[in-house]
């Protein structure tokens, strides 16, 4: 079968197209005909060496694939060990969730890490409230333009976008957002309290990390809620005063979505909800842009340029 494979780490150059024997399924275990592969910022950590716990060489990258089995079933699911990007990957069956017919493949990719990331960080992370605050950075992202649609149909009273180009603001904007700003750390404080109307605001989402995050913490009020769910900008981690915060009844959580899902309730039930409500219409994931298998390198390349909205797949059979 075609597949990717990473044999030195390194950027998206080490990416490379090969030929290897098709996985086959183990106890607990079903193989697929990968129809798409999902990609990721964790793929480019993975890729690099820099992500947690490693992953050994030589590796195929793809943690997410949407295919079919044999007998027709068409199937979502994540590998966190890796294998999606190739023509055919082995998924644990404890995983696999049936996809509605009138939800995409790119539709089913985007909410399988990002869908239950943003639904996670607002839910169990940041426990939001009817009528609050909150802002998105990165909106325009994977996470971004699904958390800002979940945010609002969780009751968000105000809900401000922080993305970098006009063209990312006014597709925040269409998404429901009710304001968006620059993502300039100059200015990134007085916008978003310019947007909420001079007050500080209730819950951060953030995957940007370093300067970005304490940014955000100058404009959080009392008893608001920071939610760091990545590392975007590749900076330092940030040192924190636990002072401050107190003195601020203020809170930072990290967020991590791979333990999340082995928690009660954190994996089937949330996804099923939002490929229902996908479904139905009441959100859209939205999906940036499709690569054969071999422009795999260019997808990585547009990813870390931050050129792409929404979510990019790899469709291997192409």
């Amino acid at each position: 079968m075609r597949a990717i494979q990473v044999s030195r780490y390194g950027g998206p150059e080490v990416l490379a197209p090969t030929e290897l024997p098709t996985p086959v399924a183990g106890p607990g275990q079903l193989l697929v005909e990968t129809s798409a592969a999902g990609v990721n910022y964790a793929d480019t950590h993975r890729t690099e060496g820099s992500y947690r716990g490693g992953s050994p060489l030589p590796f195929v990258p793809g943690v997410e694939v949407i295919g079919r089995t044999a007998d027709g079933r068409r199937l979502l699911a994540p590998i966190f060990e890796g294998g999606g990007y190739a023509e055919a990957a082995v998924i644990p069956e404890s995983r696999a969730i049936d996809v509605p017919d009138d939800v995409s493949d790119g539709q089913a990719l985007a909410l399988l890490i990002q869908g239950l990331t943003a639904w996670h960080v607002l839910r169990s992370s940041a426990r939001l409230a009817p009528g609050e605050t909150v802002v998105v950075n990165a909106a325009a992202g994977g996470v971004g333009t699904l958390a800002i649609q979940l945010a609002k149909f969780f009751g968000a009273g105000r809900v401000i976008a922080v993305a970098s180009t006009p063209v990312k603001r006014e597709l925040a904007i269409t998404l429901g957002a009710d304001a968006a700003v620059h993502s300039s750390l100059d200015t990134y404080a007085e916008q978003v309290l310019a947007a909420n109307d001079g007050r500080p605001v209730d819950v951060i989402l953030d995957s940007t990390g370093g300067k970005t995050l304490l940014a955000g913490l100058e404009v959080l009020g009392g008893f608001g809620r920071l939610v760091s769910y990545g590392n975007a900008g590749r900076e330092g981690r940030p040192l924190i005063d636990a002072g401050a915060l107190a003195e601020g009844n203020q809170s930072v959580a990290g967020f991590w979505l791979k333990p999340a899902m082995n928690y009660p309730g954190g994996y089937r039930e949330p996804l099923t909800e939002l490929l229902q409500l996908t479904a139905n219409g009441t959100i859209s994931p939205i999906v940036g842009g499709e690569y054969a298998l071999d422009q795999t390198r260019h997808a990585h390349e547009d990813l870390l340029a931050r050129r792409t909205t929404g979510k990019l797949i790899i469709r291997p059979r192409r």
